[in-house]
């Protein structure tokens, strides 16, 4: 059965090439030339994820992601590729701190755009199939199963790719990882070295499981190098 992608995107022409380019890989792709016409097409029929233009006609794609993140039930989970301008990172952090789960400069082209699906799919894919069901560090739980986290029993708002990025930091309990080793932990390619969207999905993540985010306990930088995710118990 082929995936269903939802492109968002004001771009006709642009929105059929993907369309046939991604048609060739067994992908069905909807188009939606709107904000608005998008999010009613996504309560309609649920897409296994969305690509989402940043530049719309009635709202910008920064609001359409808002808005589905803000939605009831799975509907909210659904990955979202952002595409941005090229060369502007201020888009691309203010993505990912609203809950876009990777995102593609234009001009893009199609075989990288189909590389970033296909890999946020497959995360999607390998936390759903985890063999072990859940992580437990003190109050906080992580089920990889269900692909909830939660802590003292309250559950945290975070997206696909920032649960994949706490699962790769906690499988890896007690060991420092370099931001570079944690994107491939969960892209399973390099990445560039200059590349921060790591740590507005860090300070996203902290923001959701912390006590206090400004002093977090659970993830913690070790400076010059990356991440850690502690120990410790609460």
């Amino acid at each position: 059965m082929s995936q269903h992608l939802l492109m968002i995107e004001d771009d006709a022409r642009l929105a059929q090439m993907v369309g046939e380019y991604l048609g060739q890989s067994g992908f069905e792709l909807s188009h939606a030339g709107d904000g608005q016409s998008g999010l009613l097409a996504l309560q309609a029929n649920a897409p296994d994820l969305v690509i989402l233009d940043l530049m719309l006609p009635d709202m910008d794609g920064l609001e359409v992601c808002r808005r589905i993140r803000s939605m009831p039930g799975a509907v909210a989970q659904i990955p979202v590729l952002m595409l941005t301008a090229k060369g502007d990172p201020m888009d691309r952090i203010i993505g990912l701190e609203i809950g876009a789960d990777d995102y593609l400069p234009k001009p893009f082209e199609p075989r990288e755009l189909l590389a970033r699906i296909r890999a946020v799919l497959r995360r999607r894919g390998e936390g759903l199939n985890s063999v072990s069901k859940q992580l437990r560090f003190g109050t906080l739980e992580i089920d990889r199963d269900a692909r909830t986290v939660s802590v003292g029993g309250q559950v945290c708002d975070l997206t696909s790719y920032q649960f994949d990025l706490l699962v790769a930091l906690a499988e890896r309990a007690g060991r420092v990882l370099t931001r570079d080793q944690i994107m491939e932990a969960v892209r399973g390619r390099e990445l560039d070295a200059f590349d921060r969207s790591i740590d507005v999905h860090m300070g996203r993540i902290r923001a959701a499981i912390e006590v206090d985010a400004k002093d977090p306990k659970r993830i913690l930088t070790v400076r010059g190098v990356g991440y850690v995710f502690a120990r410790q118990q609460d």
